[in-house]
């Protein structure tokens, strides 16, 4: 296996030495290969780190960087890079919580994989997409439909479900090529936004070859979907329809007055439907079954944090191990029964009804307190900040812009929104696919604000 793979990363140097736009494109597009894994002598590496490094090596032999610092033509070859002192101030956040972390292998993982590599990435991209930033999200498209098309043949078939609850068909959660069915909804809500924009960029009347392009998209996004749909990641569809519900209050006019005329709808029949407004209110109170334990999550996390770890957080990768010590072994759920804190208190056979154990999960499943926990409360400032920054800039250009680029920006708004809506409950960053996809959306529109200041 191992051989397999070195032979497939010499050829994917010789692709990038050729065409360093095709090995970009091919990385984009092999985003899950990270679950590929091997040594590197004594250094553990995942497929996806060895493309990106090989990458970023190739651009730097081959731009040669460092001749910008000369004096002689610092003026005239200087341009910064979008977002500079934020991506900084984030680098040197993630060091202090590796020192933090004691500089172990698990923390010097995290470094490089969800920092250091994205953000190399970050900068060859930045590179190479002056021309076009359309170009980087049909690599995304052809990944998502590898995704969901194995998604949807395991939920028909249920073949390649190894976890043998999750593959029962009265309970079926697909997993694609994943571990578990969320990291479904995780990857593709956020590409979701981007292939409808891709969509909607494309003229209404086109020739043959933009049709076929049209209908390809579509036929991905419906299957996208469904894969989400079928991994019942309910926090990827309501990030999803947030972010489709902000975009469309931001676009124009006539979009605002289709969100507002829908949202109006739809609390109508919330009031109507006596069911449908229980699961509702169940599920935005954090009442249910995962929004109990998640609220028990973040209390331990909370009590974790207040007690000496409120300005460093806990390191990186070393979260279980310090909030260990506040965790409970289980918590008992609470219920509609008007008699359930008296049953819970005196009756022991209730009690063990209602009893469920929790586990330590590696990050608290919320967007402000994963960043928090893992780069300290600094850290995880800079990177709402950041996130603040990228909403309030993409909105104001696209007010600018004529209808295609346009709509590029609407989808950058729709799938960070996405991201940071399904964030409030889950873990959209903290893993090796994720990282990227949160780093390409800040490139996306760094090209973007380069365009727009070469014009101005």
């Amino acid at each position: 296996m191992e051989i397999l793979t070195i032979a497939s990363l010499i050829l994917f140097t010789i692709i990038a030495i050729l065409r360093l736009d095709w090995a970009l494109f091919l990385t984009l597009a092999a985003l899950p290969a990270y679950l590929l894994r091997f040594n590197l002598g004594p250094i553990p590496m995942t497929t996806l780190e060895a493309m990106i490094l090989i990458i970023f090596a190739v651009w730097f032999c081959r731009e040669k960087p460092w001749r910008r610092w000369k004096k002689t033509d610092w003026k005239n070859r200087r341009q910064k890079y979008p977002y500079h002192w934020e991506i900084i101030g984030i680098l040197i956040a993630a060091w202090t919580g590796l020192a933090i972390a004691g500089f172990d292998n698990a923390a010097l993982g995290i470094l490089k994989a969800y920092f250091l590599e994205p953000i190399m990435l970050y900068i060859v991209i930045i590179n190479h997409g002056q021309r076009s930033n359309r170009k980087f999200i049909w690599p995304l498209a052809f990944s998502a439909a590898i995704i969901s098309l194995v998604a949807i043949f395991q939920q028909l078939t249920g073949l390649f479900i190894f976890n043998d609850f999750w593959a029962l068909a009265s309970q079926r959660r697909v997993t694609s090529v994943f571990a578990y069915p969320n990291a479904v909804g995780l990857y593709l809500a956020p590409i979701i936004p981007l292939l409808a924009a891709l969509f909607a960029s494309y003229p209404r009347r086109s020739n043959l070859i933009t049709a076929g392009k049209k209908i390809l998209l579509l036929i991905i996004i419906i299957s996208s979907l469904a894969a989400i749909f079928f991994a019942k990641s309910e926090g990827a569809l309501i990030g999803l329809a947030g972010g489709v519900m902000i975009t469309a209050l931001i676009y124009n006019r006539r979009s605002r007055q289709i969100a507002i005329g829908v949202a109006a709808i739809g609390f109508i029949i919330l009031v109507l439907s006596t069911p449908l407004w229980q699961y509702t209110q169940k599920k935005a109170t954090l009442m249910d079954l995962s929004g109990q334990i998640r609220r028990q999550q973040w209390k331990e996390t909370m009590q974790m944090l207040t007690d000496g770890h409120l300005l460093s957080g806990a390191g990186l990768s070393n979260y279980q191990e310090a909030v260990k010590i506040f965790h409970q072994e289980g918590i008992f759920v609470k219920n509609d029964d008007p008699d359930w804190y008296r049953q819970v208190v005196w009756n022991n056979e209730y009690k063990k009804k209602v009893w469920q154990p929790t586990e330590i999960y590696m990050y608290p499943h919320n967007i402000f307190l994963n960043f928090w926990t893992e780069i300290g409360l600094f850290g995880a400032l800079l990177f709402s900040w950041l996130i603040g920054r990228y909403l309030y800039e993409a909105i104001r250009l696209q007010k600018k812009m004529e209808h295609r680029p346009k709509m590029i920006v609407l989808g950058l708004i729709a799938a960070m929104s996405t991201l940071l809506i399904h964030g409030l409950v889950d873990v959209p960053y903290f893993k090796n696919d994720l990282a990227i996809i949160f780093w390409l959306l800040i490139a996306l529109l760094g090209i973007i604000k380069i365009k727009q200041r070469k014009n101005i």
